[in-house]
């Protein structure tokens, strides 16, 4: 058995977690028409359970480098956020935005906002056996906010945005997401998940040799930081190495908690409550083409990065339970957001794997990651969020 990976890792970066990059030329969204919104995400494996991301935006030609780690329960060296943080954190960003622009359009001061926001994901059966099937259950957001002048009402608000957010349609809504394979260097058909009807695109692997980090250059270097590192446990559900067991019979609870700083950024600080999990602090702003000065990658940015991420550590936990030989995977992901109806459309993945394994293996693996990725399971499932709301 061998799951590999490039040999690069976080340490040797000598960067931060999260930077605008330089000299990206060939990763572009596919072209859409307004309002639907897109981001392309490129992912390939470093050491470990660490992964590396460039992620871009329809209408913006800002890239954004960031990096992903796991914790002790995934063996993994706890150096940046999990896949799982990503998520909540452009989830709880994409949401303030929206409250935000429109109290803006509606005349409403709005001051003091914070969104903390729960997220809670199921996992259960046996890899080996092909049971093992991951979950998300009903997100838990509150919402407080100072309002004054016209249309002083935050529950209008709140509830207003949500009938219109991207991120609330793809947990509300079940999607069938779509795949591609190409298994050293050849296209194959994909197995029990839904075909992808577009065209793949080149392997991200030379992506990345493309970009380099300037440290002068860079107006933002703490989008993503570390705050507090929480010491592993050691029981059998949650300690070290717990989720690298073939049985899992578990759930897992992610807390953000949103502010908006006096510069107008959103900041979030995420910790994995369940299991024990370090604490995470994002920056997040919008694009020019969204009233924002792109400072900092957006709420659906992190969102699309958490979910290639996610599926990136099923995909490899799945090979390394199985025994099976995994030389490197990378992943580019489309997701569509119809930002004028409140719509995400079926995310689509197009997988890269080096492997001496059979067609059918190979399969297998893009299978297994779909099946056990928390957040292709939230698409796939309909979980209405229960929320509330204090006005001040």
């Amino acid at each position: 058995m061998s799951v590999k990976s490039t040999g690069d890792c976080i340490e040797s970066a000598n960067a931060p977690l999260a930077y605008k990059a330089e000299g990206i030329v060939t990763l572009k969204t596919q072209q859409l028409e307004p309002p639907l919104h897109g981001v392309r995400v490129a992912t390939r494996a470093l050491a470990g359970m660490q992964k590396e991301a460039l992620v871009t935006q329809s209408f913006d030609e800002t890239v954004w480098r960031m990096v992903c780690d796991e914790g002790p329960y995934l063996n993994g060296t706890d150096l940046a956020p999990p896949p799982l943080a990503y998520f909540s954190a452009g989830m709880a960003s994409s949401i303030a935005a929206g409250v935000l622009a429109l109290a803006r359009e509606r005349g409403t001061e709005l001051s003091d906002l914070e969104i903390v926001l729960d997220n809670r994901y199921s996992m259960e059966g046996s890899a080996i056996r092909g049971t093992m099937i991951a979950g998300a259950l009903p997100v838990d957001l509150s919402v407080s906010a100072h309002v004054a002048g016209k249309n002083p009402n935050l529950n209008s608000l709140v509830f207003a945005e949500l009938s219109k957010s991207p991120v609330d349609a793809l947990m509300r809504n079940s999607l069938v997401d779509t795949f591609s394979i190409v298994r050293n260097s050849q296209p194959i058909p994909t197995g029990a998940v839904e075909e992808s009807a577009n065209p793949t695109p080149d392997d991200p692997v030379g992506l990345f040799s493309k970009h380099r980090y300037v440290e002068h250059r860079q107006a933002l270097t703490d989008a993503v930081l570390k705050l507090e590192t929480t010491e592993s446990v050691f029981d059998a559900d949650h300690g070290a190495g717990a989720a690298m067991k073939n049985i899992q019979k578990r759930q897992l609870h992610i807390r953000s908690i949103l502010a908006v700083r006096d510069d107008g950024l959103r900041e979030v600080k995420v910790q994995i409550f369940k299991p024990i999990g370090s604490v995470f602090r994002f920056l997040s702003d919008d694009s020019s083409v969204f009233g924002g000065l792109g400072r900092a990658p957006s709420g659906l940015a992190y969102v699309s990065a958490g979910i290639a991420f996610c599926f990136m550590t099923q995909l490899g936990r799945y090979a390394h339970i199985v025994k099976k030989n995994l030389d490197s995977y990378g992943v580019i992901q489309d997701t569509t957001f119809d930002v004028g109806e409140g719509r995400t459309l079926p995310v689509d993945t197009h997988t890269y794997i080096e492997t001496t394994e059979d067609q059918e293996t190979t399969q297998k693996y893009v299978d297994m990651g779909e099946q056990t990725c928390f957040l292709h399971g939230a698409c796939r499932l309909s979980n209405k969020s229960r929320i509330k709301i204090a006005g001040r």
